[in-house]
């Protein structure tokens, strides 16, 4: 698998970072969700602060994503693409990249104005906050990281809703390019792979009359036999 993206195929890097960055969002989406609801005790400064470490990670995969996105050509639309889809795919990915920028720094910045603790990169290293702390808007920067998750959960099930449509609706191979391990039959669509095999030969042909009589024919004895 190559590292690059060609015409036809996401590369495997290109890849990596996305199905790294979708994992990552799903349980980080499961664990902020659930944390919310669980009573504000001293036990749960653990799940705080990897919920803010996996939000971090996020934030430095997307800077890393964009970054290769420069140097690495992006596959061509499947062939008979309206132009709209074109644009409205170019629209969602956009929205994509801002919102997986949007989300984490409004999570580090409702951190930072709350200045609850100092924040830490899964232990290892503490993190700067972004501002001081500033009680005043506390609540209006967990509601912004609230409202920009949401946005985010939504844009990327419409993405998601919109690859499967291209795969088993207009069966152009789009999710197929971004798979693991997707290649050849990716460019492909089901109906032109059908077409590429020859047909079989025809096993009901007929037997030339001539033929036939002879082979159906009892072989005739000599007289005197």
């Amino acid at each position: 698998m190559n590292l690059k993206s060609d015409a036809q195929h996401w590369g495997s890097l290109a890849k990596f970072f996305h199905w790294t960055i979708v994992l990552l969002i799903i349980m980080q989406a499961t664990v902020g969700l659930v944390m919310v609801g669980m009573p504000k005790k001293p036990n749960i400064i653990p799940i705080y602060s990897f919920h803010k470490s996996v939000g971090l990670t996020i934030f430095a995969l997307a800077l890393l994503r964009l970054g290769w996105r420069a140097f690495d050509p992006r596959p061509a639309e499947p062939a008979g693409m309206p132009h709209w889809q074109v644009l409205g795919a170019r629209a969602g990915h956009a929205l994509l990249y801002v919102l997986l920028f949007a989300v984490p720094l409004s999570g580090w910045w409702f951190d930072s104005v709350s200045a609850l603790r100092p924040l830490y990169w899964f232990g290892l290293s503490e993190i700067p906050h972004l501002t001081g702390p500033d009680k005043s808007i506390k609540d209006f920067a967990s509601q912004t990281h609230a409202v920009l998750f949401w946005a985010l959960s939504a844009v990327a099930v419409g993405h998601a809703a919109m690859a499967f449509i291209h795969q088993f609706i207009n069966r152009d191979g789009t999710l197929l390019r971004m798979l693991p391990g997707g290649g050849g039959l990716a460019s492909a669509p089901a109906a032109a792979i059908s077409q590429s095999i020859p047909p079989l030969e025809n096993s009901d042909a007929q037997i030339p009359p001539s033929a036939s009589a002879a082979d159906a024919a009892p072989p005739t004895r000599e007289p005197g036999a």
